[in-house]
Formats: structure tokens, C-alpha cells, sequence
């Protein structure tokens, strides 16, 4: 099979070895990436994170039909907690997302492996091949697991975060730091009591500040404000369109950087272990001969020469 042209024509398939490619195999993807840049970051990518059971996987379910009823042709990555048993990525999400796979969608889920950098390098090159089959905006479900937001809102042109009434704390989660990502906020489970309070409460705590957020209420048991939000999200995308640039040239320098330090830091890797100074080192700081800075910075400069 040829792979890019399948690719091309959006082939289920053949994305699902090309992001099992950019998950798995380093080398391939380097490859893969040399074909398919140019042809890619013209898609909205749309972050969606909050509390466990804010409900995000049926509201993105419900959400990504009403988008394709809009005109839109969107893709779904959910961002799983690593299995520790097979060390691949839970399925309860793509379970719950099956009516929209029906209808079209793509649905994947990721890996996380515990790893933050790990994250954005898969989620980065899986987006692009998403994007080069043509799908268009890309939705990022994360499980909100604090470091992991802060990462998707770096990659997302448009942050949504959603709460429910039922997880009595959210109110400290509103305070706890998800109040500066978030350009869209959702009271999701919006059938359920306690939904004013909680709206009024995300309204007093964010609707005043400095970036103006827009705060919706949803209920997909009720299927009301799905298509209110969809909406809202492709205003948004087209709004975006227009930072799209400046958003890049944040994305690529951090994108740079990482590659750059990740390589430097295998090759490190490399040179430690067959370096005989190194075990030198290990055993005066063994015997208290010599302090871990003194060792380290010794070492660091022997590697740098």
C-alpha cells in the first residue's frame, strides 16, 4: 500500500499506521514528517480538557456531529492515561465516542506515557497527519491531569474547558490554574442541579478578566447547547485563522527546542554509558571523596569539550 496517497485520500487505515508510526518508530517518522510537513498546520486544533467525568467524551462525541453538520470535517485525538498493563492507551473513550465514528469522524486515542515532553512529540506529528488527510478543525480530548492542559493549550489554536456540577470541586479547580487556558468555558451535565451556581461561580471567576471568555452551558442527555457550541467553535476557528501566525512561531520555537535538548540528551545519554570517567566519578562520590556538584559539573565539562 502507498501509504501517502492513502493518506491523501483520508483512508482509515492508512492514518492509523501513520500514527502508529509517529508513536512507535523514531526513525519512520522522521521520514514520514520530510513528506507531509508542507502539507500540514492548516488545521484548527481545538483543546479540550477539565476534570475527570466533566463528560468531555460525549459532549465531544455530540459536539463533532454538529460540526460536521456545519461543514466541518472533524478528527478526534483523546489523550488516554497510559494502561499500565499493555502500555497502550485506555479505549473507554473511543467506546463513547462511537456515534460520531459512525458518522464519519476519526477517533483515536493516544497514549500519554507519563511523560509531558513525550505528549506534545507524538500529539504534534499525529496532528500533522491528520492534517494532511484532510481533517479540519483537529480536537484534543486530554484527561485534566494538570501538566498535560497546560501543554495541550500551548498546542491549541482554541482551549475549552469543561466542568460539571456534579464534581463538587470544581470551584477549586476553577481557581486552581485553569483559569488562564481556557478561551472557551462549558458547564457540561447542564440537566443537573447545581448548574447556576457552578455557571454563575466560572462567570465571577474568569468572565471578568482581561480576556473576555466565552461561558456556555451544555446537556447532552438534553442535547441542548451542543449546536450553540459548535458554533461558537467555528466563529472561533475563523477568528484564529488570523493569530494562526504568531501562534506558530510559539509552537515551532517550542517544538525546536525540544528536539534540540531531546537530542542532546540521548546523545549525553549515550556518552555516560560508555564513558569510563563517568563510572570514575560514580565511585569517588561512592566513597565521599568528592560532592555530586563537584562530579557533575567535572563531567559535564569533559562532555562539552
Amino acid at each position: 500500500m502507498d501509504l501517502l496517497s492513502d493518506l491523501k485520500k483520508g483512508k482509515r487505515g492508512a492514518i492509523a499506521k501513520a500514527i502508529t508510526i509517529v508513536e512507535n518508530d523514531q526513525k519512520e517518522t522522521k521520514k514520514l514528517l520530510k513528506k507531509i510537513f508542507k502539507d500540514s498546520g492548516n488545521s484548527s486544533i481545538i483543546g479540550i480538557t477539565g476534570p475527570a467525568g466533566a463528560g468531555k467524551s460525549s459532549l465531544i462525541n455530540k459536539t463533532a456531529m454538529s460540526l460536521k453538520k456545519l461543514g466541518s470535517k472533524p478528527a478526534v485525538l483523546a489523550i488516554d492515561p497510559t494502561s499500565h498493563v499493555t502500555g497502550g492507551a485506555i479505549l473507554g473513550d473511543r467506546v463513547r465516542m462511537t456515534e460520531s465514528t459512525d458518522s464519519g469522524t476519526y477517533i483515536r486515542s493516544i497514549a500519554s506515557r507519563g511523560a509531558t515532553g513525550a505528549v506534545s512529540r507524538s500529539l504534534r506529528n499525529s496532528i500533522r497527519v491528520l492534517e494532511y488527510a484532510g481533517f479540519n478543525p483537529i480536537i484534543i480530548e486530554s484527561v485534566g491531569a494538570g501538566q498535560t492542559e497546560v501543554e495541550i493549550s500551548n498546542i491549541a489554536d482554541i482551549t475549552v474547558v469543561v466542568f460539571n456540577p456534579n464534581t463538587g470541586d470544581s470551584i477549586q479547580t476553577i481557581k486552581a490554574g485553569l483559569t488562564e487556558i481556557g478561551d472557551i468555558y462549558v458547564v457540561n451535565k447542564s440537566d443537573l442541579p447545581g448548574t447556576n451556581q457552578l455557571f454563575d461561580a466560572v462567570r465571577d471567576f474568569i468572565g471578568d478578566s482581561k480576556r473576555n471568555p466565552t461561558i456556555l452551558k451544555t446537556s447532552v442527555k438534553k442535547n441542548s447547547g451542543i449546536t450553540v457550541f459548535a458554533k461558537t467553535l467555528k466563529d472561533m476557528m475563523k477568528i484564529k485563522k488570523n493569530f494562526k501566525t504568531e501562534k506558530d512561531l510559539v509552537r515551532f520555537e517550542a517544538e525546536l527546542k525540544d528536539i534540540v535538548l531531546n537530542n542532546i540528551k540521548e546523545k549525553v545519554e549515550e556518552m555516560v554509558e560508555s564513558n569510563k570517567t563517568f563510572s570514575n566519578y560514580l565511585k569517588k562520590l561512592q566513597s565521599k571523596k568528592i560532592d555530586p556538584f563537584t562530579a557533575g559539573d567535572k563531567l559535564s565539562k569533559s562532555l562539552i569539550k
